[in-house]
């Protein structure tokens, strides 16, 4: 029987993804990888054989279970306007009220390889999707349902930006407050 690890996967991945969410794929060091998960060198290549692009591979695997966890009461929640302000509320503290930048994005700078741009791509394309079936259970029609969830992702990445550049959460936090009126508009007015 193999010896039990003495950090945990979840744990790894979670501090990877602080240095990757801070530095892009490309700007994060080995180094930098290396002390954020507490790890020699040796001991995360023995973790991740393919190095970088693995960790980076796992992390965004991890990331989007937690990100489903998140999104998970759009789709659960009988009332849809309940649902997406649970979303939301989950968002907020996935996103540390708005002071984290987004991991999706920090991912797609250039100097990501095309498969780690690709998954990332995956998990925003995952989250417009869940918050599109939202707005069509809440009434709208199937391309009323995508422009509402398209313009909804635009809201939260500008304001993680925003919010971050001016060190002013309440931004996010406006945001997230609106979302039931974007998504779920027609449930809202009766």
């Amino acid at each position: 029987m193999g010896r039990t690890a003495s950090v945990d996967d979840e744990r790894i991945h979670a501090r990877l993804a602080e240095v990757f969410r801070v530095n892009g794929y490309a700007g994060a060091s080995l180094s930098d990888l290396s002390r954020a998960v507490g790890l020699q060198r040796a001991s995360l290549y023995h973790r991740f054989p393919d190095g970088k692009p693995a960790m980076a591979a796992a992390m965004l695997t991890s990331l989007g279970a937690r990100f489903g966890e998140v999104l998970q009461p759009l789709a659960s929640e009988s009332d849809v306007a309940e649902g997406v302000a649970e979303m939301a509320r989950r968002m907020a503290l996935f996103y540390d009220d708005g002071r984290m930048a987004c991991v999706l994005d920090t991912m797609t700078l250039l100097g990501a390889p095309e498969d780690i741009r690709a998954h990332a791509g995956r998990l925003a394309r995952t989250w417009l999707q869940a918050m599109a079936d939202a707005a069509a259970r809440a009434g709208a029609s199937e391309k009323d349902a995508q422009n509402r969830a398209r313009a909804a992702l635009v809201r939260i990445e500008g304001a993680l930006v925003v919010a971050r550049v001016l060190d002013d959460p309440s931004v996010f936090e406006q945001v997230l407050g609106e979302l039931p009126d974007l998504l779920a508009p027609d449930l809202l007015a009766r």
